[in-house]
């Protein structure tokens, strides 16, 4: 019998009514009462519901979603193609339930094409680094690659830390009205993004106290997940203050006992690569029989780590590595995160209903993909990726994100000290070096303004405001970072999470040519020495990323780093064991503001004049005196 095609709604991005009708039409083409797109045989599938294999199954697909699976040869309807795979073992598509694809520097539809290959076909976008560039275009943004076409789905979490904190102010402004904007909006939007700004959470006279509640009380109500950044936070009444506050989850865990604390007072563990190894052998130490509470993520991790390590599937392969079985393993980036997020209808497994989205291994032990499907039809054959990458003329909105109406000069970076004086006091921060207090010393002071010291690796940080069109500029001096090399500095619009223009330099002028340069390009990496620019890669989209393929970007990064060893870097050690010597790309991060960072360097601000504020306290201090 000959069934009539059925039209079916254009399910790229979730909403109920079409949902309604996709589902409706799965049933009778479950049942055989209407015809299939394909079916694909695999030698064997796992079931991550139960955890077991099943031999020799097929799963039969229309559309982007899977309409039954069954014992080959089960399904009685009709099927328009199919496909054989019986040396393959079948397990659903990869997923990310915290990720910054801004950290990737690539846009969604670039980033699909990197990580697809490697298993990735969801990810939930922490989007606090757009948001804070252009928050009143986020969710348009990050729908606009699956809109096109792009067989990702990336579901949104507006971010929490817009502004990072309540002395910074820039490109948007995310309270209770837009969290609760965004979650009606999109089915695609799965909750709230990272809480980070702990001091917040705890303190009611804190100025974003109320901004933060407000946007936690909006998830609620929307029955959404509130994701959480518990960094720093190990003892137990801080734990618990953390639970009871309603944050799910935290991907800041770095020692065994911590996370073994969080996860017994009921947190979901996000491990990233740089703690999983002890995480996973200690947890299977203490004897965890269910790991359902644990996912793997990236987080923050570049094009170029990428193309070196991997994406998800990296982590997967360390968690085996260190003694995790590799159907326990896949689970923590299959149906755990699905389920945390609340996504299973959807993704997660490879069960009717679901996108029909299929990793197919060569090796389970070794996690050796030969080939990946999404949306029900091939996305990637061993490393390349084949699949639909929609060509997006990103608008203005998007790519002039660096707003700066004047020339910015070498004055702009001078620190002037009180008149008369020979010395001064200058106060100053260590990259990722936590304290109470910030560090003081005796600076000279030459023709009225404090001067750098490269004898005590003391050189001068900035950040310049790229939003307000006035360039304003904060600068103090910084302890063992930045170029000893004359007349040289590095900058970048990536400073996370408020992402303003930041430039660490040997000379004013050498800054001022940066920042310069970073508004000319609209954005990526300046390097300048001698008065030239040396190297320079560009972030045209939001300042924080390329409309290019991985490895035309990360050719640029190479260049990058090739004339970073023609420099001389100051270094300090901390605490830190991922503070390292040369090339100081790190200081991308240095500019956080969320916890365990205390005193900090902003862009001016009311609350803040000179920039100089602890973020803890709210207190400001001059940087010389």
């Amino acid at each position: 019998m000959t069934y009539a095609a059925t039209a079916l709604p254009d399910d790229l991005l979730i909403n109920a009514a079409d949902e309604v009708a996709i589902r409706q039409d799965l049933v009778l083409t479950a049942l055989g009462k209407r015809p299939a797109d394909r079916l694909l045989r695999v030698g064997k599938l796992l079931d991550v519901h139960s955890r077991t294999w099943l031999d020799d199954q097929e799963i039969v697909i229309k559309g982007r979603r899977i309409a039954y699976v069954g014992p080959a040869g089960s399904y009685t309807g009709e099927v328009v193609e199919r496909v054989h795979e019986p040396d393959l073992w079948a397990v659903p598509g990869f997923g990310e339930a915290h990720k910054h694809i801004e950290s990737s520097h690539l846009t969604p539809e670039h980033e699909a094409a990197l990580v697809m290959p490697h298993g990735v076909t969801w990810i939930c976008e922490a989007s606090h680094e757009f948001s804070n560039v252009n928050g009143a275009k986020n969710l348009e943004f990050w729908l606009t690659a699956r809109r096109a076409g792009s067989p990702m789905k990336i579901f949104p979490l507006p971010g929490s830390a817009v502004p990072p904190t309540a002395y910074e102010w820039g490109g948007g402004h995310f309270g209770y009205d837009e969290q609760k904007r965004f979650l009606s909006e999109s089915l695609m939007v799965a909750g709230l993004d990272e809480v980070m700004d702990w001091p917040s959470i705890t303190d009611p006279a804190n100025p974003s106290y109320d901004r933060l509640w407000g946007m936690i009380g909006a998830t609620f109500e929307q029955r959404g997940v509130v994701e959480g950044h518990g960094a720093g936070l190990r003892d137990i009444a801080s734990i618990n203050a953390f639970a009871a506050a309603g944050l799910a989850s935290d991907h800041e865990g770095w020692f065994l006992e911590e996370v073994w604390d969080k996860l017994r007072h009921g947190l979901f563990i996000e491990l990233r690569p740089h703690s999983l190894p002890e995480v996973i052998g200690g947890l299977i130490e203490k004897g965890l029989s269910d790991w359902s509470q644990v996912a793997f993520v990236t987080d923050d991790r570049s094009a170029s780590d990428t193309l070196k390590m991997g994406a998800t599937d990296y982590n997967v392969r360390l968690a085996i590595e260190n003694g995790l079985s590799p159907e326990i393993a896949i689970q923590c980036v299959t149906i755990n995160p699905a389920r945390h997020m609340r996504l299973t209808p959807w993704v997660g497994s490879i069960a009717p209903g679901r996108f029909a989205d299929i990793v197919l291994l060569g090796d389970v032990q070794k996690l050796s993909i030969a080939k990946v499907w999404a949306d029900g039809k091939p996305a990637s054959e061993g490393k390349a990726f084949i699949g639909s990458l929609p060509k997006i003329g990103w608008p203005d909105w998007a790519t002039k994100t660096v707003t700066i109406e004047r020339e910015v000069t070498a004055e702009d970076f001078r620190i002037a000290a009180p008149e008369g004086r020979e010395t001064v006091q200058a106060a100053l921060l260590r990259p990722f070096h936590w304290s109470d207090d910030f560090i003081t010393m005796e600076l000279p002071v030459v023709d009225g303004a404090a001067q750098r010291d490269h004898d005590r690796n003391v050189t001068k940080f900035s950040i310049v405001d790229r939003f307000s069109g006035e360039a304003k500029v904060s600068k103090m001096f910084w302890l063992g970072t930045g170029p000893r090399t004359p007349d040289t500095a590095l900058g970048s619009t990536l400073g996370h999470d408020k992402h303003n223009i930041w430039v660490v330099g040997s000379s004013d002028e050498a800054m001022a040519m940066v920042a310069n340069e970073l508004k000319a390009q609209q954005g990526g990496w300046v390097l300048v020495s001698g008065g030239k620019v040396i190297a320079r890669v560009h972030y045209e989209v939001g300042g924080l990323m390329t409309a290019r393929s991985a490895e035309a970007l990360d050719a640029e990064m190479q260049a990058l780093y090739k004339a970073g060893e023609t420099i001389d870097w100051m270094y300090e050690p901390t605490f830190s064991p991922r503070w390292w010597p040369g090339f100081p790309e790190r200081l991308s991060f240095a500019t956080l503001t969320c916890s365990p960072w205390r005193w900090v360097l902003v862009a001016p601000s009311e609350r803040a004049p000179e920039g100089f504020v602890n973020v803890l306290t709210g207190a400001t201090h001059p940087v010389v005196w």
